[in-house]
């Protein structure tokens, strides 16, 4: 189940700024096809902030804000893979 919302600044000396948070939640899923074992449900935030001026956009991407330790899939029990650490992406654009 996924969250996601965000807010942006329409008027003042603030206007173009804003900031939104998603919410993720995957519950206990088995871990291969056999059914031997589970991987444990987790629960992630990701948030961003960014300003957007005409066609000018730049913004902080935060993925697993919070640093939680997860598994994002499984291949088997020797293949189990974590989810992604906290993340921080810069991006900067131009809409021609």
């Amino acid at each position: 189940m996924n969250f996601w919302t965000s807010y942006e600044i329409q008027r003042g000396s603030w206007k173009g700024f804003g900031a939104g948070v998603g919410l993720f939640f995957t519950g206990e899923r088995e871990g291969d096809l056999s059914n031997t074992f589970q991987l444990p449900s987790y629960f992630r935030t990701d948030a961003a902030i960014f300003y957007k001026r005409d066609r000018f956009r730049a913004a902080l991407n935060f993925r697993n804000l919070f640093d939680i330790d997860y598994f994002e899939a499984s291949d088997g029990p020797t293949g189990i893979f974590y989810g992604e650490p906290l993340t921080v992406q810069a991006t900067i654009s131009w809409q021609f």
